[in-house]
């Protein structure tokens, strides 16, 4: 069963999905971290591929820049593809001090500027969290494999270049550690359809110093998250 925006059919693709939001980026995963791999999408250039990682089955699939681009893909994997688990992997950008370039930043919450949670004619503020099966198994992983992780709040905008001057130091101030565009609109998808979600970010650049990564560093040079995922146990 194909969707406008999904050509995959029942059982192509895995339980659990890995989702940049590069599809460029799926495709160096599936590339250099899969075997086996086939692909299942490229409906709009959104690259969708399944593969083993030692032996276990596992997708990636890119996921657009955007909650309402990351809502589109990740509501048709959970609900008609029966998906488990969306583990996003993308960039972000620092507001603490203490965080540097390359660092994994594991969002444990999700602040948001967006609308997206007026859809569910709530009577109050949700607040979007990670799945917590799924945050300790990511942090065991790292762990395990001797990498540092950070894990707090970070603030999903449906802004990139903001009107307000002010607004990085706004959300810093309450001790948001990085800046995203994805997250909270995937925690309310898998809160919404009982579903299971997380989000991990490497920090290409810090807004607070003239520090960035090169376009081709944020394409590949996210090794350690990536690998921090596909290690991870989420069967737990």
């Amino acid at each position: 069963m194909s969707t406008p925006h999904n050509s995959a059919e029942k059982g192509d693709i895995a339980k659990t999905v890995l989702m940049p939001g590069d599809p460029l980026r799926a495709e160096y995963i599936a590339q250099n971290f899969l075997q086996d791999v086939h692909m299942f999408n490229r409906v709009r250039n959104m690259f969708g591929y399944t593969g083993k990682y030692k032996g276990r089955e596992i997708s990636v699939m890119g996921s657009g820049m955007g909650m309402p681009s990351i809502g589109i893909y990740s509501y048709e994997l959970f609900k008609m593809y029966d998906v488990e688990n969306i583990i996003r992997i993308g960039s972000a950008g620092a507001l603490a001090d203490e965080i540097k370039l390359k660092d994994v930043v594991i969002a444990q919450g999700a602040c948001t500027d967006s609308n997206y949670a007026a859809q569910y004619n709530l009577p109050g503020t949700f607040a979007p969290i990670a799945d917590f099966g799924l945050l300790c198994a990511a942090k065991e992983s790292a762990v395990k494999q001797g990498l540092n992780v950070r894990v707090g709040n970070v603030v999903s905008s449906d802004v990139f270049y903001s009107d307000d001057r002010e607004v990085n130091d706004k959300w810093k101030k309450m001790g948001v550690m990085a800046v995203e565009m994805e997250a909270a609109a995937l925690y309310m998808n898998a809160a919404r359809l009982g579903k299971h979600a997380l989000c991990a970010v490497t920090v290409s650049d810090h807004l607070y110093r003239d520090e960035h990564l090169s376009a081709k560093e944020r394409q590949t040079g996210f090794d350690n998250m990536i690998k921090i995922m596909l290690e991870a146990d989420f069967t737990q």
